[in-house]
Parts: structure tokens; sequence; C-alpha cells
């Protein structure tokens, strides 16, 4: 065989282990990203399971409604709180985002029943937004049950306009809300408008008079005042300490 039929050989066959290494190459990356993958799926598999297994850890609490307002936990519990409440005040707001979570596991615990009593306190003072948003409470209580009265409920303080600009949630936003909650736009629009359930929160406010209440937020822990703290993050940690 000639020199140059030598080299051609030579060539081609470190061509061909070239082509061989790039093929095991190409393999092993294969094999790796397959590898990687499948500890992803793992991972993400795990991560979802764990989630899911914790949501089901969580203990349902189911609303109920009381002449003026709704209810959470069951009325056999050791301990009954009264939130007197208006939709504007920002004290309410800053005690409904305090306590809600803990008061929901406490009443899904049977520790404590809870009522929430909205009523109109500061509309002769920063105008009509108190009445809308309460008689957009006592519709959807009415018309969707307690269920979405308590979501609408929550929704309210989450969406709270401030007193300088009660009018940045109108009525158009109060029906959005209420849809959100559970309620139909057909059950509810019209009752909104037209503040169809404004002899309910007139007659809730009478019933706050009537009870001496005069200032919101105001708890009322099995049957007492409770105010157990210099600001509202001490009252409320406060509070629910005493129910655990």
């Amino acid at each position: 065989m000639s020199s140059n039929s030598k080299a051609a050989a030579r060539a081609q066959k470190a061509a061909e282990m070239r082509a061989a290494q790039k093929q095991r190459e190409a393999r092993r990356r294969i094999l790796t990203i397959a590898a990687v993958i499948a500890v992803m799926v793992l991972i993400v598999g795990g991560s979802i399971g764990i989630s899911l297994l914790n949501k089901k850890e969580v203990k349902a609490v189911g609303a109920g409604s009381s002449d003026y307002g709704v209810t959470i936990g069951s009325a056999d519990a050791p301990h009954t709180v009264i939130i007197y409440e208006d939709f504007l005040c920002p004290y309410c707001g800053q005690l409904e985002s305090a306590t809600r979570e803990d008061l929901e596991e406490l009443a899904a615990d049977g520790k404590v029943f809870v009522e929430y009593r909205p009523f109109d306190l500061l509309s002769q003072a920063f105008g009509d937004y108190p009445i809308r948003a309460a008689n957009a409470f006592a519709l959807v209580l009415e018309k969707s049950g307690p269920e979405a009265a308590k979501r609408l409920h929550d929704l309210l303080y989450e969406n709270q306009p401030s007193e300088e600009d009660p009018d940045a949630v109108s009525n158009d936003d109060l029906v959005d809300l209420a849809v959100e909650a559970g309620a139909s736009e057909g059950d509810v629009r019209d009752g909104i408008e037209g503040l169809s359930h404004q002899d309910w929160v007139t007659q809730a406010t009478a019933e706050a008079d009537k009870a001496g209440i005069t200032g919101t937020p105001t708890i009322l822990l099995d049957g007492k005042v409770y105010q157990d703290g210099r600001s509202i993050q001490d009252v409320a940690k406060n509070l629910i300490a005493e129910l655990e």
C-alpha cells in the first residue's frame, strides 16, 4: 500500500473515531439532561404533593348569618367575639388584617364564635360610603348567603378607601366586589345603586347605639368590651392570645 493510501486510511480512521466520540458525547449529554429533568419532576411533584397535603390540613370554617352581621364558627364554642365595625374606619381595616386568619383558624378549631357587625358610624363626617358598603354587604347576605357576605366583608377591607377619598370606591366597584365574592350581578346591581338595604343599615346602626357602641372597632369578648393594648396591633395580638 502506498504512503498516500496509508495516510488516507489513517485520516478516515481518525474521522471515524472522532465521529464515534461525538456520538458518545451526544448520548451522554442526552442522558444527563434526561436525568436532570427527572430530578426536577420529582422535586416539583413532591412540592406539589406537600402543598396539597398542607392544604388538606387546613380546616374549613363555615359562615352563618345573624340579625345584623355574619358569623364564623360554632355557637357552642367556649368564647364569643363580636366586632362592631364601619367599613370606612381605618382602624377596623387594621384589626381585620391583623386578626382574620387567626380568628378563622380558632373558629375552625372550635375555640371561638365570631360575629362581624358592620354599621354606619362615619357617614356624617365622611360621606355616604359607610352606608353604601354596609348596604352592599346586607344585600349580598340576603341574596347570596353568609359565605358570599363574609367574602365581601373581607374584600371591602382589602379594597378599603381612605377617609380622605371615600368615593374612590364607586357603586360599580361595589358591584364588582360583590360579584367577586360570589354574588350574581343581576341580583345586586340595582340594590347597590338604589340602596335597597339602607333600612337594614339604619337598624344595624340603631342596634349598635342601643348596645352603647360609640366607636369602631369595638370588640366584645364574652360580652365585655375588650381593649387590652395601646395599639390595634397590640389589641389584636392580645385578643388572639386570650382565645388560644
